[in-house]
């Protein structure tokens, strides 16, 4: 007797603690009553009646995320392989119709995909596949939605995460990649080369410019010099000739003495010989008295030519004479 109220006390005891049950955060319980739909119970401790009612499912409230890859064909006949994830959770509200009206949602949810996605992507060249990707997105959620809704499930967001196109396209893709951007390289370079020889040529025109302009006011010195050099030499009665003479032959011992400090030099100057000097200086002279005389000449001529001239208009008659008057 003692024995079978011991087994009748723990059989109810645990009779008693079927009859509570938890519910965990972010989740719903459907509670049935001899298979009929009783209640829906949310987060917390609650009762049921034991052997009567029972717990039929638990649903989940957070949000979800799908990962389906759907191979479709481009507009360019290219296949291509895009991966869609799908966020996605139960409405509070409608637990009764996801726990009810869908078996398999992540089936359903992959079907509407695979019809959205293989509808949307043929219209499309690849590069605007990979340009327009939130177009394909936009157009899974309101596809989805409008399935979905109806099931008690409502889409938080769709993402086309990854697009593969055939390894040899994307070979190919890569190739011309690579040539564009060798040939922006090589359109650079070619710039900056342009700037460089630009720069060197604008350098080297200065450079010559100020030289000119150096070697210019040199000159301008030595003639100066040998101005006044010819001047010192007049007063002392040497004539313009052979003082010109005179400096020419002094430069050009000048020039002998320059060469020679230069221990390195390759320089040969031809002829070079004691008499160079004397003979140049006499050369010098007779050029110039050569030149002084076919000046004189050339002068004498036009003199003569000018007067010959002066004459013959002298003699001329005018141009309009008047007619006499026993002539009309």
């Amino acid at each position: 007797m003692n024995i079978a109220l011991i087994i009748l006390l723990v059989f109810g005891f645990f009779i008693l603690l079927s009859s509570f049950f938890t519910v965990k955060q972010q989740t719903a319980v459907v509670v049935e009553r001899f298979g009929k739909f009783l209640s829906i119970r949310q987060s917390g401790l609650h009762l049921k009646i034991p052997l009567i009612d029972r717990i039929a499912g638990r649903v989940n409230l957070k949000i979800q995320q799908l990962d389906v890859i759907i191979e479709t064909k481009t507009k360019d006949n290219v296949f291509v392989k895009l991966k869609v994830s799908v966020q996605f959770m139960v409405i509070k509200e409608t637990v009764y119709d996801a726990f009810y009206k869908l078996e398999y949602p992540h089936d359903q949810i992959t079907s509407y995909v695979f019809d959205v996605v293989r509808a949307e992507v043929p219209k499309l060249k690849l590069d605007d596949v990979f340009e327009r990707k939130d177009d394909i997105a936009i157009a899974v959620k309101r596809e989805l939605n409008e399935a979905m809704t109806t099931y008690g499930y409502t889409i938080i967001n769709t993402l086309v995460t990854d697009i593969d196109p055939d390894i040899q396209v994307k070979n190919a893709m890569n190739r011309i990649n690579a040539a564009d951007r060798e040939k922006t390289v090589a359109e650079f370079e070619a710039e900056a080369s342009r700037i460089r020889i630009v720069a060197k040529a604008e350098a080297e025109a200065e450079s010559k410019r100020l030289q000119g302009q150096g070697i210019a006011n040199q000159r301008r010195e030595i003639a100066k010099g040998l101005v006044e050099s010819v001047d010192v030499l007049n007063r002392v009665g040497i004539n313009s000739q052979e003082a010109s003479a005179l400096i020419v032959v002094t430069q050009h011992y000048d020039t002998l003495q320059a060469i020679g400090a230069d221990a390195n030099s390759n320089l040969i100057l031809l002829p070079n010989s004691p008499q160079a000097g004397s003979d140049m200086l006499n050369n010098m002279i007779a050029s110039f008295s050569a030149s002084n005389q076919v000046g004189e000449m050339m002068k004498n001529k036009n003199d003569r030519r000018s007067t010959r001239k002066e004459n013959t208009t002298d003699y001329q008659l005018p141009e309009n004479p008047e007619t006499p008057d026993n002539e009309e």
